[in-house]
């Protein structure tokens, strides 16, 4: 079973509800999810009176990456959340097998998503989460 790092927006109800549920439904199919929402919930993040905790989440967000064997990033949204892009272009790079999901039918550019997001996801973009857990089966 693989170890998961789980890139998404997680700025309002519906995002972290949606998270959670994926993340669960992973963990119930035997893989380990590092699910960043998981790690901060009482932490004071704001640019002002949290930089040390920002600091902090952004270097444990890393070392996650580092430590995991295949990066997820939810590619909902009218665009690409720009956190979950920079942690895409960082798994890309440290040579992580990144595959998405997508359940949004809006795309960022006209007939698709950003070629540069489409060509770190190699491994395939997931339309429903049976679609993603046979995906992950098949690597």
């Amino acid at each position: 079973m693989a170890s998961v790092y789980f890139a998404a927006p997680l700025f309002c109800k519906a995002e972290l509800d949606f998270n959670a549920q994926l993340a669960q439904s992973l963990r119930l199919n035997g893989h380990t999810v590092f699910l960043p929402q998981e790690h901060t919930p009482d932490t004071d993040l704001s640019p002002i009176t949290g930089r040390d905790a920002r600091r902090s989440v952004f270097r444990a967000d890393l070392s996650a990456i580092d430590g995991c064997d295949l990066f997820l990033m939810i590619l909902d949204g009218r665009v690409p959340d720009e956190g979950a892009c920079f942690e895409l272009g960082y798994a890309y790079a440290r040579g992580k097998t990144c595959i998405g999901m997508k359940t949004d039918v809006r795309t960022s550019e006209a007939g698709g998503d950003n070629i540069m997001l489409e060509g770190a996801l190699e491994f395939g973009v997931a339309r429903s989460v049976p679609e993603l857990l046979s995906m992950i089966e098949g690597m």
